[in-house]
This record gives C-alpha cells, sequence and structure tokens, in this order.
C-alpha cells in the first residue's frame, strides 16, 4: 500500500471514531422515531464500525498489544467455550454476551491509536454543540405527554420511553433509547465544559457560555441524579486540579460566578422553576428511601459489590453463561433466568462466568483503571489538566459501567478513547 492509500485508510480510520460517537447519540432516534421498525437490528449498529476498524488495525500491525487488553480477548473467548459446555448453551446469546470483552473493549485501545489532543478536543467542542439540541429537547419532553411524537419509545413505542420522574412528570430520555443516555451525555460533556473554562481560547465563547448554559438546564429537566452526581464529581476533580496548579483559580472563579449568574436568570422562567421542583422533589423521596447521600452513593458507584458474592441459589463454577442478564438473553432464556441476583456490573460478571472468572474480569477493570489514574495523575503534575478531567468520567464507569446496556457500554468505550487520545499530543502541541 503506497503513501497516499495509507492517508485515506488513515483518515477513513479516524472518521469512524466519528461515526461511532455520533451513532451512540443518534442511534436511539433511529430506533424511536426514524427507523422503529428495525430498532432491533439498530442495537448493534455500531459493532459493524467496531469490527472493521479492529480488523484494520490488526492488518497493518497497529492493533496494540497490552496485558489489559489480552487478559480481557482470553477472559471472553474461554468465557463463550464455559457458556456452550457448562452454561445456558446458546450460541447467539453467548456471542452477545461476549461483544463488550472481545469487541468494544479491545476498540479503546484501537481508537484510541487513531485519535490525538486535537482530535479529542474537536469531538469535545462537537459535543458542546449537541448538548444544546439536547436540552431543547429535553425539555420538549419534559412537558410534553407520553403520547406526543418526541417521546416515543424504542420502535415506535406510544406508551412512551419516559422513566421513573416525580410529580407526575417523567424523566426524559433525549436522542437515546433510555433515559441513562441523558445521564451518561451529559456527564461526558460536562468534563469538556469544565476543560474549555480552564482554557479559554479553545473554542468560541458563546458556545461554552450556551452549553454551560444547556448543562445546568439540563440537570433538572433530566429528573436524574445521577447526572447531578457526575457533575459535582468532575467538579471534584476540577477542585484538585486548581488546588495542584492554583494559576486556574482566577479562571475557575469566573466560570463560576457566570454559572450562578445563569442560575439566578434561569430560575426567573416559569418552566425551569418547575423543573427544579420536581428535580428537588425527587432528590429528595429517592435519597430518603436509599438512606441519604452515602446510600445513594454507595450504591450506585460500588453497584452492588457486597451482593455480587451472594445468591439464592448455589452458584456453578463457571456461572450461569454470557449474556445471560442481557435484553437478548432475558428474551431468549426466560425459562433458565435464576432469581436473586444483584444489578450490580460486578455481581454481573460473577453470575454469568462464575467466581473465579467473576472475579478475574473485575480486577482487570480495576487495573486498567488504576493504571489510567497513574498516568493522568502524572499528566496532571506536569500541568496538563485535560486527561486528569476526563479521568472522572473514565472512573465512574470503567470499574463499574453496565456493558450489558449498549448505551452505557458505548460511552465506556468512548470515555476511553478520549483519555487514551488526550495523551497523544502532536509534536507542535508538546
Amino acid at each position: 500500500m503506497n503513501s497516499t492509500n495509507i492517508a485515506i485508510e488513515d483518515k477513513t480510520l479516524k472518521n469512524m471514531v466519528w461515526a461511532y460517537l455520533v451513532l451512540l447519540i443518534f442511534e436511539g432516534a433511529l430506533r424511536k422515531w426514524f427507523l422503529p421498525g428495525l430498532a432491533t437490528p439498530l442495537l448493534l449498529v455500531r459493532d459493524p464500525i467496531a469490527l472493521w476498524v479492529l480488523f484494520k488495525l490488526w492488518n497493518r500491525n497497529m492493533l496494540p498489544a497490552n496485558p489489559i487488553m489480552n487478559s480481557m480477548l482470553l477472559l471472553g473467548s474461554i468465557g463463550i467455550l464455559t457458556t456452550m459446555l457448562a452454561g445456558h448453551g446458546n450460541l447467539p446469546v453467548a456471542l452477545f454476551g461476549a461483544r463488550p470483552y472481545l469487541i468494544h473493549f479491545p476498540l479503546i485501545f484501537a481508537f484510541g491509536v487513531l485519535l490525538n489532543r486535537a482530535d479529542v478536543e474537536k469531538m469535545g467542542k462537537f459535543l458542546l454543540y449537541v448538548c444544546i439540541g439536547m436540552t431543547i429537547v429535553m425539555g420538549l419532553q419534559f412537558f410534553s405527554p407520553q403520547s406526543a411524537w418526541i417521546n416515543r419509545g424504542v420502535g415506535g413505542d406510544t406508551s412512551g420511553a419516559g422513566f421513573s420522574g416525580a410529580l407526575g412528570y417523567l424523566r426524559p430520555s433525549g436522542t437515546f433509547s433510555f433515559a441513562n443516555g441523558i445521564t451518561l451525555f451529559y456527564g461526558l460533556t460536562s468534563c469538556f465544559i469544565f476543560y474549555f473554562w480552564l482554557k479559554q481560547g479553545t473554542v468560541d465563547r458563546k458556545l461554552l457560555v450556551a452549553s454551560t448554559i444547556a448543562l445546568l438546564a439540563a440537570i433538572p429537566f433530566s429528573i436524574s441524579r445521577g447526572l447531578f452526581f457526575y457533575v459535582a464529581v468532575t467538579g471534584l476533580f476540577v477542585l484538585f486540579t486548581i488546588v495542584r496548579n492554583p494559576k486556574f483559580l482566577g479562571k475557575i472563579l469566573i466560570a463560576v460566578f457566570a454559572c450562578f449568574l445563569v442560575f439566578i436568570l434561569l430560575n426567573q422562567i416559569e418552566t425551569f422553576q418547575t423543573a427544579m421542583h420536581v428535580f428537588m422533589t425527587r432528590f429528595e423521596n429517592a435519597s430518603a428511601s436509599e438512606g441519604g447521600l452515602e446510600g445513594t452513593l454507595g450504591e450506585r458507584y460500588l453497584g452492588g459489590l457486597l451482593g455480587a458474592f451472594s445468591f439464592n441459589e448455589e452458584m456453578p463454577v463457571f456461572g450461569f453463561g454470557l449474556g445471560i442478564l442481557s435484553n437478548v438473553g432475558t428474551m431468549l432464556l426466560s425459562g433458565n433466568i435464576v432469581k436473586g441476583v444483584s444489578e450490580g456490573e460486578w455481581s454481573k460478571g460473577i453470575y454469568e462466568m462464575g467466581i473465579v472468572m467473576g472475579v478475574i474480569l473485575i480486577f482487570i477493570r480495576l487495573i486498567f483503571s488504576f493504571q489510567m489514574f497513574l498516568k493522568c495523575y502524572k499528566k496532571l503534575s506536569s500541568g496538563d489538566i485535560l486527561p486528569w478531567i476526563l479521568l472522572s468520567f473514565f472512573l465512574l464507569n470503567i470499574p463499574q459501567g453496565n456493558w450489558s446496556q449498549p448505551t452505557s457500554l458505548g460511552f465506556s468505550v468512548i470515555i476511553g478513547v478520549f483519555l487514551i487520545g488526550s495523551f497523544n499530543k502532536l509534536e507542535e502541541e508538546e
């Protein structure tokens, strides 16, 4: 392959990262509004992109080999064998359950070598534009009945896509299939909003202000405590950034003052007041039922860690089989589902793979997270703040993110890609 063809293919491969990101954000719109008849196959719409990129990079010896990725590939492969020999024995369900380990997790490293810091910042800027439109869509969904077109569910379901809220209002799903997409999208976008406030001049000031307003409005419209916690955690990482780099203090004070002013102005609008009232009611009711802030954070982040090691029935050595807790598994193996498992991601791994392989899976995710933490902290110490701020979202998803749910899996991939890509500076950026 000559240099011209290589350059064209490199550009095509990088465009695949864009395609993956765009489909992640808008595949729900296709499944709900524009192509409802294809809702089921569109669930896997990003998989062909992943497979094609992995094959191309492997064929060109560009696929980065490392112990973490290789361990996950080996674990996923063994998981398929044990599922067929000792688990539920359904190959389609097993392959679906193995997707996160054999396709999407390796894609983090594959996409990571294709991007550099400038690419990550461009994608972050794109998220700021989408953030504005997404908040408008959420506002319309918030005040529209579930029977309205904009609130239709997957497959054009006229009963609506809204999820548990408060005071008769349901959580909007935006362009996503389910409400969790909103939490993940704004959680990721908030990282870039904070970053661009600290690195002023990187994006247009009007865009930054507009996206900040959109983020502040999205929190009450989402009726999501999870989104509030995502933004709060990123805020804590930013505060630590200022402690290590006091030169950013002035910029963040300006941003805080601007946010306070925007909040005061938004609170004069009746629709925003309604959304805030609903959000606070949901927050208070749910926090009270979960034992306050400590119970909420513990359950949400640890994902039922203690429940991962306790089941109502005897656990098979190799678990019940990959994919048995996924939507596909629920549809095809309804008669084989064993009840009593915690809903946490760690317990899911043990439930599907057994105690030994499940714990290995947990350790792979934790070791990868710890490696990224050390690398990001080193970057922060040298004055490079983007990896550290992105780490706040990374640590809320990679260790215990729900990989059986396609949207959650997609955001885990994207944040891993963004983090690795942020390490890759061009020479002129050094």
